[in-house]
């Protein structure tokens, strides 16, 4: 079963997205924002990491820079789940190392299968 952490600093949204990975077949790990993702990332070595990008005391984009940064969590794929879909704003996502940029609102079924699409990829990698 895949581990995956989730950052997410609304609790709505936060438990939303736990639910339909947990429905997936998932383990899920969650944070309430960016520092606390790093943390927990570095704790529990998940199989992807889901980022939000506006989130307190650190951005999804400063956690996905501190965790590529580091030899550790360096592997770990990232994705980034947001509202924020200009084109800037996915560019800056995918400068940080993220390895996808998925758009809220998120279809439960099709968050599931993109997730399984990316762990697949970076397991033939």
């Amino acid at each position: 079963m895949a581990r995956i952490l989730i950052a997410e600093d609304e609790r709505d949204i936060r438990e939303l997205i736990t639910f339909t990975l947990e429905f997936g077949g998932f383990q899920v790990i969650a944070a309430a924002n960016g520092q606390e993702a790093v943390e927990l990332a570095r704790q529990h070595r998940p199989d992807l990491i889901i980022l939000d990008v506006r989130m307190p005391k650190m951005t999804g984009y400063e956690a996905c820079r501190i965790l590529k940064s580091q030899e550790e969590t360096r592997a770990i794929p990232v994705v980034f789940l947001s509202a924020k879909g200009q084109e800037a704003e996915i560019r800056q996502g995918m400068e940080a190392g993220a390895d996808a940029y998925i758009l809220k609102p998120f279809a439960p079924d099709e968050l599931i299968q993109q997730v399984q699409m990316i762990l697949d990829r970076h397991n033939t990698e």
